[in-house]
């Protein structure tokens, strides 16, 4: 049974990721904590770093119809799209029920869904596979190439990634970035940040040419003991897309949170 408590870490652990995230993107940067809405929005050609998130325990249908067309209204004021991040089970039972008829009513349409995930799971021991060597990304070659994988792996046009993450310091510098490379070709990569007295997994991918191969879930397991060693923290969490997840258990994360994930129409 899910605790809400977890729920509450899920959705906070996104707030604070995205804070760094998002800043080190553009320090002016859309980045507001609203009466039950956080706004972390750089307005990047990378869809990802445009967040909006519901942070209310317990909003009911009425409060729901309300934080809906005031996320609609967020989001039609930017440039770029972006994604409303929405935790289900942080919602009181009738907004639950209500939900998918006040989205469409506010505008928003449903992208795709995910689950929030944690687990007291470090330190992990030194991983391997044998296909592979890793690489910590810190050249802005590196960096690019990180951008081509999420790119290629969630369908982004190489440009989308490439202006969420190209120049940036804080990856090369406070992220433990990883790249997963087969006879010196990057094929996957993971990264770990320290947020809020956590480990938070980010923007793991791989190749759609090479998955299905234990990539994707050797260089997060990288990430991770590399950075459970640098920061001494035992707590990580992520946010895992429909076919990420099964990966993400075999390391021995737990979902706590369903996770919606709305656009706009048109």
């Amino acid at each position: 049974m899910k605790d809400l408590a977890d729920s509450v870490e899920s959705v906070e652990q996104l707030a604070a990721a995205w804070r760094g995230m998002v800043l080190d993107r553009d320090p002016d940067a859309d980045v507001r904590d609203l009466p039950g809405i956080a706004v972390r929005w750089a307005d990047s050609r990378f869809a990802f770093w445009n967040c909006v998130t519901l942070t209310e325990v317990g909003a009911d249908a009425e409060l729901l119809e309300q934080r809906l067309g005031q996320v609609a209204d967020i989001m039609r004021a930017k440039r770029q799209p972006g994604f409303l991040w929405l935790f289900e089970d942080l919602l009181a039972d009738d907004a639950r029920a209500a939900l998918d008829a006040a989205a469409g009513r506010a505008g928003l349409r449903h992208a795709f869904p995910g689950t929030g995930m944690a687990g007291d799971l470090l330190p992990l021991d030194e991983p391997g596979h044998p296909d592979l060597t890793f690489a910590r990304v810190s050249t802005d070659d590196q960096l690019l190439a990180y951008a081509d994988l999420n790119s290629r792996a969630y369908g982004f046009p190489l440009e989308a990634g490439r202006d969420g993450l190209a120049g940036s310091t804080l990856w090369k510098n406070n992220v433990y970035a990883y790249l997963a490379l087969r006879d010196g070709v990057p094929v996957a990569c993971a990264a770990s940040v320290e947020a809020a007295g956590r480990l938070f997994v980010a923007l793991v991918a791989t190749d759609p040419d090479w998955q299905r191969r234990g990539y994707g879930e050797a260089v997060t397991r990288k990430a991770l003991h590399e950075g459970g060693r640098a920061t001494g923290l035992t707590r990580a969490t992520l946010h895992a897309t429909a076919a990420g997840a099964p990966v993400y258990l075999r390391i021995g994360f737990r979902p706590n949170s369903t996770v919606h994930f709305y656009g706009l129409e048109g």
